[in-house]
């Protein structure tokens, strides 16, 4: 689904301090419906204190949010009533089995959610009649996978969603995140697993001790950082004329081959290569990972 213009989250200058010490300061963003915005940073980047302002959980030290229209620092709660959120730090009842759980919080919210709460941990292999106590860590977090997207929400906010998950559950969370996509739903999804943030995500935002540090389209993202290209040849060619293509940044010859280390626009070395006689062309594209880790090494 396309992204609509008027953002679902929106965050101006939100800061928060613990007395002196920083949590987070000035950091601005928007996620539109139909949007996986991921939420990416070190450990103690302010990652969760951002998301836990949004839920209304902190108050805010300076700056302005509005989820769905609503501004955050309202204590009715209005901001949080079409929002499912999974916190990183998932607290249960447990008591209780995981379908009497379930079935209370969806009475809290004075919805009725029979149908969307057997659908979902059908297809996540949650054991609806099992004591939560009994629970091993992976499917406690399935209960808090459910409880996030059983009301339809209209914005998800997801931190570490799939902390403790096998693969294969993995994969259904991503179908399941991928759904909510594309019905319009606005995602904010923290991970430490870049291939998970990178598979789903459009956009992202990089924090690093408190601050925001980057934003953009990942596809964007991927051509402002270095990435390799290698070009094979029926016979050896000069390096020389590829040195002095523009966003080449390092070149390396082997036999037939060149491989170019690249910024930016391609097109100046693809030419260069055309002109060589180019056979065959391979990039390597940078990962996330990558990218984070060349980001976060420059603050």
């Amino acid at each position: 689904m396309v992204p609509s213009d008027q953002p679902s989250i929106s965050v101006r200058g939100l800061t928060k301090f613990y007395g002196k010490r920083l949590g987070v300061e000035d950091v601005s963003f928007d996620v539109h419906p139909g949007q996986i915005m991921g939420f990416l940073g070190p450990n103690g980047s302010g990652k969760t204190t951002v998301m836990r302002l949004l839920m209304g959980l902190l108050k805010i030290t300076r700056g302005d949010g509005l989820v769905l229209g609503h501004d955050i620092a309202d204590p009715s709660g209005l901001a949080r009533r079409e929002v499912g959120y999974l916190p990183g730090t998932l607290a249960l009842y447990e008591n209780l089995t995981v379908e009497a759980y379930l079935r209370l919080l969806a009475d809290l919210r004075t919805t009725d959610c029979t149908t969307s709460i057997g659908e979902i941990s059908e297809r996540l292999q949650l054991p609806l009649s099992a004591p939560i106590k009994s629970l091993s860590k992976g499917n406690k977090q399935k209960v808090g996978v459910v409880q996030a997207l059983m009301h339809h929400p209209k914005v998800l906010v997801l931190d570490e969603p799939t902390a403790g998950l096998d693969p294969i559950v993995q994969r259904v969370f991503e179908d399941l995140v991928r759904e909510q996509c594309e019905r319009g739903v606005a995602v904010l999804l923290s991970s430490h697993v870049m291939s998970e943030v990178e598979q789903l995500a459009s956009d992202v935002v990089i924090l690093d001790h408190g601050r925001l540090v980057l934003q953009d389209r990942l596809d964007r993202l991927k051509n402002r950082i270095e990435r390799r290209i290698r070009f094979d040849f029926a016979e050896h060619v000069d390096r020389l004329p590829f040195e002095s293509c523009a966003g080449v940044t390092k070149v390396e010859a082997d036999g037939r081959s060149i491989v170019c280390t690249v910024v930016g626009p391609e097109s100046s070395v693809l030419g260069c290569a055309v002109k060589a006689g180019v056979i065959t062309v391979q990039t390597f594209e940078p990962s996330l990972d990558e990218i984070f880790l060349a980001v976060t090494a420059r603050n």
